[in-house]
């Protein structure tokens, strides 16, 4: 491991760390992480504290969150079009949750930075070969070969520099004109005239009618063709957060600036371990996943943890229940947040505690499970004093073939179409779009 007394955040080293590569050459990493730590930030103190302030409204149900993008981001694949699908499809979505909840969305990608993922196993197996697993291309390559997935520090240049040409591109779309609600608005109807989503027009209609209105009455729209759009990750290398961890020069305080809102896995959410310590010394929002082992102990130990002074907007559970489970095991979790009195906002995460496997091998999720488990999510923060702060998506703005299910009615044999995920299956376009006017209707109940 890398020691330098001069970084006081390294605090983190002391504490066992879950989910980390095994790199063969501990120089080279040394190497790669001196030369992280002289990169510019990603994003700033500003915008950090920006998007805290925008939590703290959706805990108090004056906003509402929507997260969404890629299961794991690679190379290849951080094109231009494809960010800008990823964004559009966003936009499209929020359009709609903002008429449903009547209240402003706070935008949140899966983009620039989601290039590792934490893995079941450490090897895979495929016809008596065993390699290390891939662990996405922050770490090693997908291919199925020895060097291919030897665990390369290289990688974590790489992934900083594709997260800086990602965020610019995304300022560029928000901030440019790309981002104007009528625009937006005209993709949805486009997407209501198919005749598959036709229960979708009426509410469709009334959010035309409702811009039509804004335009007689001089609204200005102006002021609607810019918005912001926050990125997030997974905090998992923890080299590599280490090394974007910064001291911002107007308070003093600790950042991470490799995105705006970080969150811990499930798999690596250990009161004792590496990675609750790293982030605890941040002022970043950040999130942790809960799953159905989860207990009300975990809930205090973690705001305890990492919210002890109770700060609205700084920690955000983001539930991974599962559809049979969420009924079963969230009341207790929320009863033991609603104790303690701290505040911290409720998102769910409705995807990776869904994960089938078909006869065909085929990871995927079914449309109406992952259905399921958002309205069982509200139906439990109903009866409490929390609100449904928002939901956490694994989507792509392409038409992929992943999700079995939705109005489409896509089922197994169609995955082979155009089956892209490398680890977790993700909404397509048009399904992100209906889980997006399903929540709306959840939100005007």
């Amino acid at each position: 491991m890398i020691t330098d007394e001069s970084f006081p955040w390294d605090s983190w080293r002391s504490f066992p760390a879950a989910q980390q590569p095994n790199y063969p050459d501990a120089e080279h990493l040394k190497n790669v992480v001196a030369k992280l730590r002289k990169r510019p930030p990603l994003v700033f103190a500003g915008e950090a504290d920006a998007l805290r302030e925008k939590m703290a409204r959706a805990a108090r149900g004056e906003a509402f969150v929507l997260m969404g993008g890629d299961c794991a981001e690679t190379f290849d694949t951080s094109t231009a079009d494809q960010i800008r699908l990823k964004i559009q499809t966003l936009l499209q979505m929020s359009v709609v949750l903002t008429y449903g909840a009547s209240l402003p969305v706070v935008k949140v990608g899966r983009i620039a930075g989601q290039y590792a993922k934490p893995r079941s196993s450490d090897t895979e197996e495929r016809d008596g070969v065993v390699l290390p697993s891939y662990r996405g291309d922050a770490v090693n390559d997908n291919a199925f070969n020895a060097q291919a997935r030897v665990p390369d520090p290289q990688r974590l240049l790489e992934t900083y520099q594709q997260s800086a040409a990602s965020l610019n591109l995304i300022r560029a779309f928000t901030k440019g004109g790309y981002a104007d609600m009528r625009r937006v608005h005209t993709w949805n109807r486009g997407f209501t005239e198919n005749p598959a989503y036709a229960r979708y027009e009426t509410l469709a209609g009334e959010i035309h009618r409702a811009i039509m209105f804004m335009e007689a009455a001089g609204a200005d729209f102006e002021g609607l063709k810019v918005v912001d759009l926050y990125s997030s990750h997974e905090a998992l290398l923890l080299e590599y957060e280490a090394a974007l961890t910064r001291i911002d020069s107007r308070s003093g305080e600790l950042y991470n600036t490799s995105g705006h809102f970080l969150w811990i896995g499930e798999r690596t959410r250990q009161l004792d371990g590496a990675h609750v310590e790293l982030l605890r010394e941040i002022r970043n929002p950040i999130g942790v996943k809960l799953g159905p082992t989860a207990t009300p102990e975990d809930v205090v130990g973690i705001i305890d943890r990492l919210n002890p002074n109770g700060e609205e907007g700084r920690l955000t559970f983001i539930t991974r229940m599962g559809a049979p489970k969420i009924r079963e095991v969230l009341p207790r979790l929320v009863e033991a947040a609603q104790s303690d009195g701290r505040p911290v906002a409720w998102i769910t995460d409705p995807m990776h505690g869904n994960t089938i496997k078909t006869a065909s091998g085929y990871k995927t999720r079914d449309f109406e499970t992952i259905m399921n488990e958002v309205e069982g999510f509200f139906e439990v923060l109903g009866e409490s004093k929390f609100v449904p702060a928002g939901m956490h998506i694994e989507l792509t703005g392409d038409d992929v073939t992943e999700v079995i299910g939705g109005s489409e009615l896509l089922d197994e044999q169609r995955l082979k179409e155009r089956y892209e995920t490398l680890v977790d299956p993700r909404l397509n376009h048009q399904q992100s779009l209906e889980i997006a006017f399903r929540v709306a209707e959840l939100l005007r109940r």
